[in-house]
């Protein structure tokens, strides 16, 4: 069989564009899943502005560059393998939110989840609404890393720019504007805003009027595929112009599907920046858990579960705070620690601003029993071992909801990094883990979500 038959034979290609919070990823997924290859893979970094009193923002039009760039790369490997893609997937991070104007120019920066500038009206925010029923109905909390309390926030500091902005949306949002001149979002991106009534699939008029928005200020709601790229995006990708362009789903949504974890009695665990424990529910909801998030796939479907800001964002300043050994020695050091005594320090690795329930601690970043003789793997050691278990205490709460699982799924480029942090998991948990796929397994869910739409 011809190199090109058997390419044939894969279709339909999907491109699914992930707009994460560490980089921006463009890949060719075929019917099943699987890459055209590596060198279709485009990576472009992201950077976020973080500093005192909390803020962690980024330049909109930075990340529409960063996403342009990579579709780039990923339409130029669809053509030198003469693969004909049949729609796009797009996912982006939950809970980003930026104002733009009437004509969809940017007014305020992006504002990500780790933002804890509106801590203060989001406390306020609690206490005028009845944080529990809002939390019933809508699946999120009353809590600085939703935008519900930022634009609040934002309402109380921003002045002109909060007054002049024309509508409020996530970066998935702006893309789908800047490309195709709709307003459009999922139910999955309304979902993370704090904003919507998960079970009855429309914007919460309580929680509009709290955030001194209106819906129309928000964009519409539609899991419709958009057509017809605008002109410039079309003469730059011809292929693409007439094609589906599916608008952007939760990233922790898409990951869960990729991992392979969307089967019932699995558990899916995402350990990347930040990490997740999620579980896949297909149904009317019934109920909100108490202490879970609960977002929406799509229409039909719904993930709940629990996140934790700190993760490899944590190993990653370790890196470049400790005089910390390569690698490859740093695991043999890691390793030849196991089975010794326990570490005799006391970690809260909260560099960013948590989500609840731990938020309620009010915890910011420290190490405490350093003594003279204290190594940088000993303090890599403590800060692994305490993600861990705050890991393990996310896998409790949702199994105590949701029944023990046959199969802990776990993905993420924290876990695949790193052999240490793995079997700290592990032993954290309990049981092993299903380490599967690598870090696209959130661009394949898209594809996969995508793929399963274009089939009647």
């Amino acid at each position: 069989m011809s190199s090109s038959s058997s390419l044939a034979d894969r279709a339909p290609w999907v491109l699914a564009l992930d707009v994460g919070s560490s980089s921006v990823r463009a890949q060719v997924y075929d019917a099943h899943g699987t890459a055209l290859g590596p060198a279709s893979l485009a990576q472009v970094p992201v950077r976020w502005r973080t500093q005192p009193p909390g803020a962690m923002e980024a330049d909109a039009g930075a990340l529409v560059t960063a996403a342009l760039r990579a579709l780039d790369h990923a339409v130029k490997a669809a053509r030198a393998a003469r693969v004909e893609i049949a729609a796009v997937a797009l996912d982006t991070f939950w809970h980003g939110v930026m104002g733009v104007a009437a004509d969809g120019k940017p007014v305020t920066p992006l504002y990500a989840w780790g933002d804890t500038r509106a801590r203060e009206d989001a406390s306020a925010l609690r206490a005028r609404v009845g944080a529990a029923a809002v939390h019933a109905r809508t699946g999120c909390f009353v809590h600085e890393s939703y935008p519900a309390a930022k634009l609040v926030w934002l309402r109380r500091t921003a002045g002109d720019s909060f007054s002049g902005a024309a509508g409020w949306l996530s970066i998935g949002e702006h893309l789908g504007e800047r490309l195709f001149g709709v307003r459009r979002t999922s139910l999955s991106m309304a979902s993370g805003t704090g904003l919507l009534d998960v079970a009855r699939c429309r914007w919460d008029e309580e929680m509009l009027a709290a955030a001194g928005v209106r819906a129309e200020h928000l964009p519409a709601l539609s899991d419709a595929p958009m057509t017809g790229l605008a002109a410039g995006p079309a003469r730059r990708w011809p292929e693409l112009a007439r094609v589906p362009w599916f608008p952007a789903l939760g990233d922790g949504a898409c990951a869960t599907i990729g991992s392979g974890a969307g089967r019932p009695g699995t558990v899916a665990l995402t350990v990347g920046t930040s990490a997740a424990v999620r579980v896949l529910r297909d149904g009317a909801v019934a109920r909100v858990p108490d202490g879970l998030w609960l977002y929406r796939l799509d229409a039909r479907r719904t993930v709940a579960g629990r996140a934790l800001s700190n993760a490899g964002n944590g190993f990653a300043w370790l890196r470049r705070t400790l005089r910390l050994p390569r690698a490859e020695r740093l695991e043999a050091r890691l390793a030849a620690m196991e089975g010794g005594p326990p570490p005799r320090l006391d970690v809260v690795p909260s560099l960013v601003g948590e989500r609840p329930p731990l938020s309620e601690r009010g915890e910011v970043a420290a190490m405490a029993g350093m003594t003279m003789d204290t190594s940088p793997v000993e303090l890599w050691r403590a800060w692994m071992e305490t993600v861990a278990a705050r890991i393990a205490d996310a896998v409790a709460a949702v199994e105590a909801e949701y029944g023990r699982a046959d199969e802990i799924v776990a993905s993420g480029g924290a876990l695949h990094a790193s052999a240490a942090f793995h079997r700290a998991v592990e032993r954290a948990v309990g049981r092993p883990l299903a380490l599967r796929g690598d870090a696209d397994e959130t661009a394949r869910g898209a594809a996969l979500i995508a793929l399963g739409r274009l089939r009647p």
